[in-house]
């Protein structure tokens, strides 16, 4: 899901399972300042979602029926930041990735990879939940670093 939707850690770990929409393959976050917005969710993590809906999280939900929140522990609690954290750093080792590697890096990444891929900054903006503009910037140096070695590879006189 961070990396699906570029939800910051504190909002996946406060996700409620009442605001995930199958129907429009959209999340409902409120995130900071307690402003909520509307997040797309791509294909492969809403079947994932739905597979850990209906499989795994009933199990884990048997001892706090009533939990809310969308992410729980094998002990049946809400995911804090903190497990999130331990959770990101794991499947990184797994999958032989020895960069250092958060929460934050898969949000980035959502943000550059849009950018790279034509999106507009300002629908990037609104998907972050970024009051401004400037904030989403930060992710515009990839696309710069991109022309730059585009215009490398391409230009006769570069």
């Amino acid at each position: 899901m961070l990396y699906a939707s570029g939800l910051r850690v504190s909002e996946a770990a406060g996700l409620e399972l009442s605001r995930v929409s199958f129907e429009e393959a959209t999340v409902r976050v409120t995130g900071k300042g307690n402003k909520t917005r509307i997040v797309p969710v791509g294909i492969p993590a809403l079947k994932i979602l739905r597979y850990y809906i209906e499989q795994a999280r009933p199990a884990l939900a048997e001892q706090h029926p009533a939990a809310p929140e969308l992410f729980l522990s094998v002990h049946a609690r809400p995911l804090n930041r903190e497990w999130i954290w331990a959770m990101v750093k794991q499947a990184a080792l797994a999958a032989g990735i020895d960069k250092n590697i958060h929460p934050h890096t898969l949000r980035h990444s959502f943000a550059s990879h849009l950018l790279a891929n034509g999106a507009d900054l300002r629908v990037i903006q609104e998907m972050l939940g970024h009051s401004d503009i400037r904030t989403t910037e930060v992710y515009t140096h990839i696309e710069k670093d991109r022309l730059v070695a585009i215009h490398h590879k391409f230009h006769p006189r570069a």
